[in-house]
C-alpha cells in the first residue's frame, strides 16, 4: 500500500470535514462570506478582491495607498495589502437579524503589505533611493457593506516592518478604505430564496 495517499487523506480529512460548504442550486456555495468580492477604493484610489474559502476565512488583496510608519520612519505611495481573515460574528449577526451580506462583519488578520520603491511618494527613511519595506503582523478588522453596495473597512494592528536597504523595526498599521462593491451580493438570509 502507498502510504503517501493514506498521508494525504488524513492530512486533507479535518479540512473537508470542517469546511461547512452549503449545496443551492447544485453548485456549492458558501454559508455567510462571499466567494469573490471586488471593490473600487473611493478615498485612497484603488481596489480590493476578497476570495472566501471556508465558512469564516477569506483572502484578500488590495492595491493603494497606504502610509507605513515605524522606528525609522515612514513612507506613503501605493502599497500591495494582503490578508489572511478569520470573521469571528458572522452567527452572532444574523441570530441579532444584522447584515452579513458584502462580507460584513469583524474580523483578525494576519496581515502583509509591500511598499514599493517605483510607486513611493514621499519618505523620511534614511538609506538609499530605491529600497523597499514590507509590513508582517496582526490586524483587528471592521467591515461593513450597506444594501447599495457602498463599504468601509477598518483595520487596526502591530506588527514587523522589514527594509530591504533600510534598517527594520516595529509599528502600527492603521487601514482605512471606502468604496464600493461591485459584484453582486447574498441576501440576507443565504439559506432561502
Amino acid at each position: 500500500m502507498n502510504y503517501k495517499y493514506l498521508l494525504l487523506a488524513l492530512c486533507l480529512f479535518p479540512v473537508l470535514s470542517t469546511a461547512q460548504w452549503q449545496e443551492r442550486g447544485g453548485t456549492f456555495d458558501l454559508a455567510h462570506l462571499e466567494r469573490h468580492q471586488f471593490k473600487f477604493n473611493l478615498l485612497s484610489p484603488g481596489f480590493t478582491y476578497e476570495f472566501g474559502l471556508f465558512k469564516n476565512q477569506s483572502v484578500s488583496t488590495n492595491l493603494g495607498l497606504a502610509l507605513a510608519t515605524y522606528e525609522e520612519g515612514y513612507v506613503f505611495g501605493l502599497a500591495s495589502n494582503n490578508r489572511y481573515r478569520y470573521y469571528h460574528n458572522f452567527n452572532r449577526r444574523d441570530r441579532m437579524g444584522k447584515n452579513t451580506s458584502g462580507n460584513s462583519g469583524n474580523y483578525i488578520a494576519a496581515a502583509q503589505a509591500i511598499f514599493f520603491s517605483q510607486l513611493r511618494i514621499a519618505t523620511d527613511v534614511e538609506g538609499p533611493d530605491d529600497f523597499n519595506l514590507g509590513f508582517y503582523g496582526m490586524v483587528y478588522g471592521i467591515q461593513r457593506t450597506y444594501e447599495k453596495g457602498f463599504n468601509f473597512n477598518l483595520e487596526l494592528g502591530a506588527g514587523y516592518y522589514k527594509g530591504d536597504g533600510v534598517l527594520n523595526g516595529y509599528g502600527p498599521l492603521f487601514n482605512f478604505t471606502f468604496g464600493w462593491v461591485a459584484t453582486k451580493r447574498k441576501k440576507k438570509d443565504p439559506y432561502f430564496d
